[in-house]
Order: C-alpha cells, then structure tokens, then sequence
C-alpha cells in the first residue's frame, strides 16, 4: 500500500470514527445536547480535528443523515431491478424499508430522529441537500407507479401523491411496532404490514385513488 493510499484510507477512518460518534451521542442525548467537544471525546479525535472534516455540528449530522439515506436508496433500488413487475416493486419497496428499520436499527433510529425537527436543527443550505437524498427515495416509489400506470397494471391521476401516502403508511406502521405490546397486542405485526401492502397495491390495480374527485381532492 503507497503512503497516498495509507493517507487516503486514514482519513476515511477519522471521518468515520467522526460520524459513529455522532450518532451514538444523537441517540443517547438529542442532537441539542450534543456538542463538538463530546464528539471529538469518544471519537478519541482533537476537536481540530473534527473541523478538519466537518465545519459544524449541524454539518457532522446531516452528513449521517445523507448517507443514511443513500445506503437505504442503494437497497431500495436493487430490490426494485430484480422484481418481476410494478406490484412486485411496491411490495419489495415494503419489504425492504422494514427489513432496513431492523437490521439497520441505529441507522434507522437516526433517520427517525431529524424526521420531524429537521427544518429546525439543519440551516436552509444542509436541510436542502437533505432534501434532495430523501426525495430520491421518494422517486423510486413514483417510477414504479408510474411504470404500473404506462403498463395498465395501476390507475393513479397522482402518482406523486400515491407515493406519498404508501411511505406514510408503511413508515407510521414501522412505529407502531413499537406498540406490539399494547395497541397491537395479538396482533402479527409482519401479517398486518403486509396486509397494508397488499390494500394499497389493491388501491391503485382497481383505480382507487383515481377517485380523488369523490373526496374533493381534484
């Protein structure tokens, strides 16, 4: 290995070692709790350091967050190559952001966590460039429904929209799991995913949400 690559490698460690600390703090204190200082502390780094790479706090977090995203956007998209038609897309799609709220709990918690208080934590620069990572998500569930309209599989006036309530369903059924033990006592949290998978694709095969005009949305 050359000294350029040691380097190269060596910083991507730092840079690393930077992020997991971060987001460990995150988890246990809030994101207002947290400071530089105690980044740098349990990333054993100098606080120098930490400028060296990142130029705030709030720059350090929603760095995370992109890659976050990014890694999540990366799985979601080779589930949706190897599925066998729009529908199946929908249901890997599913799949896949469940599996990832599992195996991937730490990420998926940091993810949850700036969800809702992003606009206030992140400056308008940062909150747009993480905009533009979660909206490449949100783009892959339209291209599919977009696809199952060109096909005739799907009726959908709003692909757009359609997309937005699938995630909104399937992210609000991920925390209800938290409620395994109370409002969903009994119930089997994978069967009741999947039943709301199976309504939503049922929905636009049979051109539910072309009856937007019923509701007064159109």
């Amino acid at each position: 290995m050359g000294l350029r690559e040691r380097r190269t490698r060596e910083k991507e460690q730092r840079r690393l070692q930077i992020l997991d600390a971060a987001r460990s703090l995150v988890l246990k204190y809030g994101v207002f709790a947290v400071s530089v200082q105690q980044i740098a502390k349990l990333a054993e780094l100098s606080v120098g350091t930490i400028y060296l790479y990142f130029g705030s706090k709030e720059e350090i977090f929603a760095t995370l967050q992109e890659e976050i995203l990014d890694l999540m956007n990366e799985e979601l998209e080779e589930a949706i190559e190897r599925a066998s038609g729009p529908a199946e897309g929908l249901r890997a799609i599913a799949r896949v952001y469940n599996d990832f709220s599992i195996e991937n709990k730490k990420y998926f918690d940091v993810i949850n966590y700036f969800l809702s208080p992003s606009d206030i934590i992140f400056p308008p620069h940062l909150k747009s460039e993480i905009d533009l990572h979660g909206n490449r998500i949100l783009s892959l569930v339209v291209d599919v429904i977009e696809r199952g309209v060109r096909e005739g599989a799907f009726v959908a006036e709003n692909p757009k929209r359609c997309a937005v309530v699938m995630w909104a369903t399937i992210h609000g059924l991920i925390q209800f799991r938290k409620l395994r033990d109370t409002i969903l006592r009994g119930e089997d949290f994978d069967a009741l995913y999947r039943y709301s998978v199976e309504c939503f694709i049922a929905g636009l095969a049979s051109g539910g949400p072309a009856s937007e005009r019923a509701f007064g949305l159109k």
